[in-house]
């Protein structure tokens, strides 16, 4: 049966003028940002608020609206993690029996568990580019992927964003339910939540899609971009979705709806005391990221396909949930700069990035030049003739490293100049000498000096 996307918007939240005053402010910062388009919601639990502006697609014109679904990215990983608790609670699986007790072809890690999987603790690589990807089938991909010889830590004992964690969970569901992945969130997750499914390489969803965006620099001009997304790569990141769907997920995760048992939810938001996500968020749990905002924390999850910047937000205390997409890379700083503004407008403070740890002066670590690898991702560590160091990926131009006496590392803007999260670098116990760095939410383990 075709899916029609509801046609009535939310009740608005909030007076006239306080919602006025939220759709200018995104607006305007949607238009210093340079993104074509983008949403917002907020759901206090009582009331809903629903917010969009600009271009879902600058080739078509096409406007955005409350309805359309954009390409959610790494946002599709906690639909993927919750398809999986809802299993473990039927019985199907248990989180902490291993996951190659279900998945022959993770035979060569055979302690990583569901759980691990979810948290991103099992120590798996991130896994290949989606143009590799593209050639591989779900299960060539783990076997190829989730050896012994790429493990980056022993499972449990620290955190690394993998997205083959995911490709493997995704094969999970397949296996418990024997359904393709698709069809096990659609029947099971999406149409109970009441989103209209949709996803990438998928043209029959019938619903309005956003098209992701890269900004040439030059003319100014924001230029469709091409999703590149493997489709065994789906269960990492294949969904589009809008922010009222995302707000969805939100109540769920947060036990305001029935899709997910108030034991499931909570599980999904318990932290794991091995992950240590650096930059990414300030703890994981069995599938959402965790935030902290003044006394509170909240769960969640960020999300980049190609050019487009999506971010969910709840908080179990107050029920409140907020989620934002947008279609340009720029869309993450329009995120950033909306949410300061949300604490001024609305007074909702919400966290939408991680908040620096204050530290002392730079120190320098002679010790932490060298290469390190993820799977086939490469790492160097530069040192300059002043004794500070940069960072290149894959040979990538390198970047200012700022290293600190705890051992965390900044990133140095090439545009702004300043400082961001970068990550860390790690000790083996015994030896004294670093061992791994942490860029990014992704552990590299290193491999050579120099």
């Amino acid at each position: 049966m075709p899916y029609t996307v509801p046609a009535a918007p939310p009740t608005p939240w909030a007076p006239s003028p306080l919602r006025q005053e939220l759709q200018d402010r995104l607006d305007t910062l949607a238009r210093v940002h340079r993104v074509p388009g983008a949403q917002l919601a907020l759901d206090t639990g009582t009331d809903v608020v629903s917010l969009h502006t600009g271009t879902a697609d600058t080739a078509t014109g096409a406007a955005f609206t409350a309805a359309t679904a954009v390409p959610l990215g790494s946002l599709t990983k906690p639909y993927t993690a919750a398809l999986v608790l809802l299993l473990a609670d039927d019985g199907d699986l248990d989180l902490d029996e291993p996951a190659a007790d279900h998945l022959p072809e993770l035979r060569a890690t055979p302690k990583v568990t569901i759980r691990q999987l979810l948290s991103h603790t099992g120590g798996l690589p991130t896994g290949p580019d989606s143009d590799t990807a593209a050639a591989l089938t779900g299960a060539r991909y783990l076997a190829t992927v989730c050896t012994a010889d790429d493990a980056l830590f022993p499972p449990g004992t620290d955190f690394s964003y993998s997205n083959a964690g995911y490709v493997a969970a995704g094969r999970l569901v397949e296996a418990v339910t024997g359904m393709p992945w698709h069809e096990a969130v659609r029947a099971l997750l999406l149409e109970p939540l009441g989103t209209v499914p949709a996803f990438l390489g998928d043209r029959t969803h019938g619903r309005p899609v956003a098209a992701g965006h890269a900004l040439n620099t030059a003319t100014g001009r924001a230029r469709p971009a091409r999703q590149n997304l493997a489709p065994v790569e789906a269960p990492a990141g294949a969904l589009l979705a809008s922010a009222l769907d995302l707000t969805a997920l939100g109540a769920a995760l947060i036990g305001r709806s029935d899709v997910l048992p108030p034991a499931t939810a909570k599980e999904m938001r318990r932290p794991e005391p091995a992950a240590r996500p650096g930059a990414l968020a300030d703890g994981w749990g069995a599938g959402a990221a965790l935030y902290r905002q003044d006394d509170r924390v909240w769960c969640g999850h960020d999300g980049n396909a190609q050019g487009t910047s999506c971010h969910l937000r709840a908080d179990p205390v107050s029920g409140v949930v907020v989620a934002f997409t947008g279609n340009a890379g720029g869309a993450t700083a329009l995120w950033r700069d909306f949410a300061e503004d949300l604490t001024r407008i609305a007074g909702v403070r919400v966290p939408a990035a991680v908040t620096p740890a204050e530290r002392g002066r730079p120190v320098v670590l002679p010790d932490c030049v060298g290469t390190y690898r993820n799977g086939a991702l490469t790492y160097h560590v530069a040192s300059r003739p002043d004794g500070s160091v940069t960072l290149s990926v894959d040979g990538d131009l390198p970047l200012p490293l700022v290293c600190h006496a705890d051992l965390s590392c900044d990133l140095v803007d090439p545009v702004t100049g300043r400082p961001e999260p970068g990550g860390r670098f790690h000790r083996d116990p015994v030896t004294g000498g670093i061992d791994r760095v942490q860029i990014s939410g992704r552990t590299a383990r290193r491999t050579g000096d120099g």
